[in-house]
């Protein structure tokens, strides 16, 4: 069983697209959507949710209403100005960290901590196989945590299934929730465009996968509408030693595809099709042993 995961430093790079033909391409594969801010690869693979769980990360602060003098101690305390008086301390929950300082010094004694309900996270069934994805609540935090538990739950969905594959749709950029993606990947596909935010992106991936110590690919997305770009991007990679695995075009195709709500590779086998094919040979051929 080998684990792909596919990353762009950026958003709107075409990721989700690469990796929703790559599921298609994976024969007896494990889905992952890592993207919990932000999950899309759903709108492509139609997913039947077989099962939803809840994600209960961190904790929030409750007020006492009955208990509570009034006294402001917590409000002065608080660095993340969370809390507000009136004749009793409110909390917004949205600024709320969790820090515990205004559970800690209140003299009444009537601020607690509750656990903090952050997302869902689901096992769906979709007709190129199971896929792991999740949502994590509007404002809340510790999406890298939800990240780490949609990967362990693939993986051993993977291995109960004795899959091949496992494909994993990485978040954008290079945060947390990227950092914690990395977790178990065999080999890094870093999508992205000719343009110079691209390639700046790009750059800091590639600095991300180095440090740890996992093997990246690079495929150039759209890569004639900025040739120029292109060609820079390639020197680059030529420089570092790091395998150019396609140069996809541009292709309407693609935009259909996404209006129909498909994967590439089930709308059409146009010329972007046919690059995402040749790069998964080249891809396969990349994986360590």
């Amino acid at each position: 069983m080998k684990e792909i995961l596919v990353l762009s430093g950026k958003g709107g790079t075409g990721k989700t697209t690469i990796t929703a033909s790559l599921a298609i391409l994976a024969e007896n594969s494990v889905l992952a959507d890592c993207d919990v801010d932000a999950a899309d690869l759903h709108l492509l693979m139609s997913p039947q949710v077989k099962e939803t769980n809840e994600f209960w990360s961190g904790v929030t602060a409750r007020v006492d209403q009955d208990k509570c003098s009034g006294c402001g101690t917590c409000a002065e305390l608080c660095r993340f100005d969370a809390i507000s008086m009136d004749e009793r301390a409110e909390i917004d929950h949205f600024s709320c960290e969790g820090c515990t300082v205004c559970s800690v010094f209140c003299p009444e004694e009537a601020i607690s901590l509750e656990p903090n309900l952050s997302g869902e996270w689901y096992k769906s069934e979709t007709k190129y196989g199971p896929m792991i994805h999740a949502a994590i609540h509007i404002g809340e935090e510790n999406s890298g945590k939800l990240v780490s538990l949609v990967k362990r739950e693939a993986r051993e969905l993977a291995e109960k299934r004795k899959a091949n594959w496992i494909i994993v749709d990485g978040p954008p950029g290079i945060g947390c929730p990227v950092i914690a993606s990395f977790s178990g990947a065999d080999l890094v596909l870093g999508v992205t465009e000719p343009t110079g935010s691209g390639l700046h992106d790009l750059k800091r991936l590639i600095d991300l996968a180095h440090h740890f110590k996992t093997d990246i690919c690079v495929c150039i997305n759209k890569w004639d509408l900025n040739k120029e770009f292109s060609d820079e991007i390639e020197a680059y990679l030529r420089q570092e030693g790091i395998p150019l695995v396609a140069k996809v075009p541009f292709d309407k195709g693609v935009v259909e595809s996404l209006v129909a709500g498909v994967p590439l590779l089930e709308y059409n086998q146009g010329l972007a099709a046919k690059a995402v094919k040749e790069m998964w040979s080249r891809i396969k051929a990349l994986v360590p042993a």
